[in-house]
């Protein structure tokens, strides 16, 4: 059998019990921030020619695509898409509230 450890007096368990609450406090995270971006929410001419050069030859046009390449506002993107449906130069290819989903023209009639 070990040695006997000897137990600690009522005294000392309290010290002890009240030394351990005297600790600091977990401090809580703020919460992870995210940059805002500062999208443009109008076209000025240099963006609006570039959009008009490289949106009819890309293969996936959707409102966030045109977001992130172009650094447009969402809803500005969405008017700029119903432009190009229009005129006839992107084609729908899956229409929902949330998300559009559209692709380039080409020149097969299905």
């Amino acid at each position: 059998m070990p040695p006997k450890v000897q137990q600690k007096s009522k005294e000392q368990k309290m010290a002890a019990a009240m030394a351990g609450g005297k600790s600091k406090k977990k401090k809580w995270s703020k919460g992870k921030t995210r940059d805002q971006n500062q999208n443009k929410v109008q076209f000025e001419e240099e963006l609006y020619n570039r959009f008009k050069a490289e949106v009819p030859k890309m293969k996936l046009i959707t409102p966030s695509a045109l977001v992130e390449r172009l650094k447009i506002n969402a809803s500005l993107a969405r008017l700029a898409i119903k432009e190009l449906e229009s005129k006839d130069i992107i084609k729908r290819v899956s229409y929902h509230h949330s998300q559009w989903i559209f692709t380039r023209a080409t020149n097969t009639d299905e």
